[in-house]
């Protein structure tokens, strides 16, 4: 009886094994949904529609690009967790969905590392810590000097919380000083506030602050990613300006259910980095205040990890507590 149920056990797994290969082989043979857990307009479009766009032309099927914002990118990534592992069923990740949202809420409906199986890394938009053009400090030496001999009193504006309170909070344990975090509703409100000199600094995409930067009413401190944008190469990073080390902003890359055939992954890696690496890709990133990135799904998954890690030892220092969602 039991060599019978071995058996058996053994004939269906093969028989799903070979159902799996079959399926890789094949794809992709339908329309595939790329899911985007923002509302249409943000950041995360700016990079991933022209790359899904060009995906769907080198693999000769459509791909429906699908923004279900809502939960603040929990709804979509939940769907996608849940999908079926068969390639046909995709998510446009972010920092905030991966690897911000696992610390600042309680009982996700999914797991970040577990339930996924990443494919690359598209790109990745370093913040820009800018200043109102009447605020005395002209670099982050200077701003911290300032922070230091006035502690609790710069008023750090953000579009939120969540992922700006984080990487307030990393600055603020690396520098050893003190901001009073000021979270607005969205950028709009919060740049307007930088403006008027509601407060003093703000964490902004790079596009949003052009236009002021040029006028002379806004002043950029450095950027918070480890290398500059080709856009602003004038603009020092943090790590170079003073805090060693100081890396953060957003990152967009595809994810597949985990449980995805790895031939199906492999496909997907290949042609959307070839895509990334094409010279119309570059120019329409840099304008968007980003660059490519293009990386193996094992690169991706040690940068969920590592964030992971990273954003959990910020805000147990912090002594942030997770909220219910």
């Amino acid at each position: 009886m039991l060599i019978r149920t071995l058996t058996c056990l053994l004939a269906a797994s093969t028989l799903m094994v070979t159902q799996a290969l079959a399926q890789s082989s094949n794809y992709p043979s339908k329309q595939i949904r790329v899911l985007v857990p923002y509302a249409p307009g943000g950041g995360t479009d700016l990079l991933a529609r022209p790359v899904t766009q060009k995906l769907g032309e080198v693999l000769k099927v459509s791909v429906v690009y699908d923004n279900r914002g809502g939960g603040g990118g929990i709804l979509a990534t939940e769907l996608v967790a849940k999908a079926a592992p068969d390639g046909y069923t995709l998510l446009i990740g972010a920092t905030g969905s991966h690897t911000v949202n696992p610390v600042i809420f309680t009982k996700l409906p999914f797991d970040p590392i577990k339930d996924f199986a990443p494919i690359t890394i598209m790109g990745f938009a370093p913040n820009i810590l800018v200043a109102n053009a009447k605020f005395a400090p002209h670099s982050v030496s200077e701003l911290i000097a300032y922070a230091k001999a006035n502690p609790g009193k710069v008023n750090f504006g953000s579009a939120g919380s969540g992922s700006a309170q984080l990487q307030l909070e990393l600055f603020q344990q690396m520098a050893g000083v003190k901001m009073l975090l000021v979270p607005y509703k969205g950028t709009g409100p919060s740049f307007t506030a930088l403006l008027a000199g509601e407060v003093d600094v703000l964490l902004s995409a790079a596009g949003v602050i052009a236009g002021a930067m040029k006028e002379g009413r806004v002043r950029a401190l450095a950027q918070t990613g480890m290398q500059r944008l080709p856009a602003l190469p004038d603009v020092p990073t943090i790590n170079e300006s003073g805090l060693p080390g100081y890396d953060t902003g957003s990152w967009y890359g595809v994810l597949a259910p985990a449980g995805t055939p790895r031939a199906i992954i492999t496909t997907l890696n290949t042609e959307l980095v070839k895509i990334l690496r094409q010279p119309d890709i570059a120019v329409r990133y840099s304008a968007d205040g980003a660059y490519p990135i293009g990386n193996t799904p094992e690169q991706f998954a040690e940068q969920i990890r590592s964030d992971l890690e990273k954003w959990t030892r910020v805000a147990k220092a912090a002594g942030m507590k997770p909220e219910s969602l």
